[in-house]
């Protein structure tokens, strides 16, 4: 078993001043596999401070941008020679089939790292323009300051670098806290970053549970706010930073559509939302799990649908055949059971899956992948997010009467269309109010892009140039031509 006695603040290991301990439990044996000292407020108190001075005072945010490019380059280097280590532990701590982790968990955080360096290496730190009142305008962007980075347990070491990244790469200091189910992948970071060139301070790392989240967002020392996690949670992170006036970036749930259009091949529908809704075991903010098919044919969508869920092996997330692991922990599983037990008590048809656990499951917080029809729009596992292997299928009659559904969803995140015919599915796209949408595809998280919601699916962008303006503040210079 892991154990740390230590956190890492400022970028460097120390003794915690006060908190207690996490335990961090397999999803997989429900045993101890690793005990961490949690933070406490002093430590956060300490943890802000650092990169307050760091920010103020240090050398970090004064670096020429090519500078910190290199530097962010060399960490990706870092974290490039230990994917295999990234995926065994976020397998351990959150259960992620071991496939998903490698590919996702794992791989993915090294591309973001080089490919956001890539656009801050082109980025336009400076710009003049021609005034219209006769001044000549310097545009000139600087760091917003001290972020606080809040992550997730379902995309943990993708959502780290997601926020850690941008920030030292437009020149901000970063206290970032992981999600006490997940803080294993979070600590091999603190270990890359300790041996990288990023100077003391800049960076702080402390796992802990939500209420020293709320301290860190309401701490007078942070600038700005990147958080990811529950709309409930977000609404009260941006009342927070709202009455500070700090700035802040929301990406939160969804309850996303898959919308077939009726020329799709069933087969082709099947193995597209096996990845776009059942990715990560279903514990997606993307997961498209609302599957809205052309009425006249409901019923070969479904058989291809259940023939697909039937198909799926559920078991050990370290085998490397599994494709549906267990979920986080045993309460977020008896939420999934709670919804599938409304689900058919609301009068929905349960085609496959349901709410006992998969045969020989005698430990591990398993759940059978659960595919319901006949779901009414305002049915709750129509509307709510429930974050686990549960898919509704809803009819619909017409274009227009497909678009109304995809939208009528307090959620904005995500989205697909499924067609035949590329150029009729982009014009259904782009009909749906929604931040991120896929053609015959999940919308995978280009990190030239931006990423992110409307309506109650967040507020601001990341990744793309986008997602590196929202860590910098922009001044306007005016000079008097000669």
């Amino acid at each position: 078993m892991r154990e740390y006695t230590s956190l890492f603040i400022g970028g460097a290991w120390v003794t915690p001043k006060d908190g207690g301990l996490i335990e961090v439990i397999s999803p997989d044996t429900e045993k101890p596999i690793a005990q961490i000292v949690a933070p406490g407020r002093a430590d956060v108190d300490h943890a802000v401070e650092a990169a307050r001075r760091a920010f103020d005072e240090g050398p970090w945010p004064r670096l020429d941008p090519a500078e910190r490019v290199r530097i962010v380059r060399d960490l990706a280097d870092r974290y490039e020679a230990r994917v295999e280590e990234v995926a065994q532990l976020v397998t351990a701590e959150m259960g992620a089939p071991i496939t998903f982790s490698r590919s996702a968990h794992a791989r993915l955080p090294g591309v973001m790292m080089r490919a956001l360096a890539d656009l801050a290496e082109t980025f336009p730190w400076e710009e003049r323009r021609a005034g219209y009142y006769g001044s000549d305008v310097l545009i000139h962007r600087e760091p917003v300051g001290v972020v606080a980075g809040v992550v997730p347990w379902n995309m943990p070491m993708l959502m780290v670098v997601a926020k850690l990244a941008p920030a030292l790469l437009t020149g901000c200091t970063v206290v970032l806290k992981p999600s006490p189910e997940t803080p294993l992948d979070a600590y091999l970071m603190a270990e890359l970053i300790q041996d990288s060139e990023i100077p003391p301070g800049v960076v702080s790392i402390l796992p802990g549970d939500s209420d020293i989240g709320k301290y860190l967002v309401g701490h007078p020392g942070i600038d700005k706010v990147s958080f990811t996690g529950s709309t409930a949670a977000g609404r009260e992170v941006g009342a927070v930073c709202g009455a500070a006036l700090k700035r802040v970036s929301l990406e939160l749930g969804g309850k996303s559509a898959a919308v077939v259009l009726d020329d799709a091949d069933p087969e082709t529908v099947a193995s597209g939302v096996q990845v776009a809704a059942l990715m990560n075991t279903g514990q997606a903010c993307v997961a498209q799990t609302r599957i809205l098919v052309p009425q006249h044919r409901h019923t070969e969508f479904v058989d291809a649908l259940a023939a697909m869920i039937d198909r799926l092996v559920v078991g050990s997330p370290h085998e490397e055949a599994t494709q549906i692991g267990p979920l986080v922990s045993a309460r977020q599983r008896e939420r999934v059971r709670d919804y599938i037990r409304q689900g058919h008590a609301e009068g929905a048809h349960l085609v496959a899956g349901g709410p006992e656990p998969p045969p020989g499951a005698d430990t591990g917080w398993y759940i059978r992948p659960t595919l319901f029809t006949e779901v009414a729009p305002d049915m709750r596992i129509a509307r709510e997010e429930i974050f686990g292997p549960v898919l509704t299928v809803l009819p619909y009659r017409g274009l227009d009467d497909a678009v109304r559904l995809a939208d009528d969803t307090e959620y904005g995140l995500s989205g697909s269309v499924w067609t035949r015919d590329p150029e009729r599915g982009l014009a259904v796209a782009r009909r749906i109010r929604s931040g991120t949408l896929g053609i015959n595809q999940a919308y995978s998280m280009d990190p030239h892009a931006p990423f992110g919601g409307v309506k109650a699916s967040g507020v601001g962008r990341e990744f793309g140039r986008e997602g590196l303006e929202s860590y910098l503040d922009t001044k306007s210079i005016s000079t008097l031509r000669a």
